[in-house]
């Protein structure tokens, strides 16, 4: 299986909306919080193409990820893999080449309560920073710079 990422286009959105219902639609409705419209709405109010980056696997676009610079943190965001690729290690593949680019401070997410995508996150390192009926906030300290002799 062949992975690459790409940089996000504007003209990207409307199937990462569609993308993000799919994903999201089972844990939302467990938690009685999914709605047709807001799923959308809120990936088309925070799009940002110059932060998302297209997961591409065997040549067809497959998913996205969002790193936000916020401060000295950045923030994992709209972390979406079409099912049928789910548990394939994909996910952790993409997530584990994010991590290792250059970065100072800590990386945070988000995922949602009952999500399995919470195993990924804690399998990379994440720890929990709170969490409350519906969301789990997790973070990464960064990595300690090497000291030059």
């Amino acid at each position: 299986m062949e992975i690459r990422v790409r940089p996000s286009v504007p003209a990207d959105i409307e199937w990462l909306v569609e993308l993000r219902a799919e994903v999201l639609r089972a844990d939302l409705e467990r938690l009685g919080r999914f709605d047709e419209h807001r799923v959308r709405q809120r990936l088309r109010d925070g799009f940002r193409p110059e932060w998302t980056r297209i997961i591409v696997v065997d040549g067809a676009d497959a998913g996205s990820i969002t790193v936000r610079p916020d401060g000295a943190a950045r923030w994992i965001e709209h972390f979406y893999l079409a099912s049928a690729l789910q548990g394939r290690g994909v996910g952790g593949e993409v997530l584990a080449r994010v991590l290792a680019e250059p970065h100072d401070g800590p990386t945070r997410l988000n995922v949602l309560q009952g999500s399995p995508a919470r195993r990924l996150y804690e399998r990379a390192g994440f720890t929990l920073d709170a969490e409350d009926e519906v969301d789990v906030y997790l973070s990464l300290a960064s990595a300690p710079r090497a000291q030059p002799a």
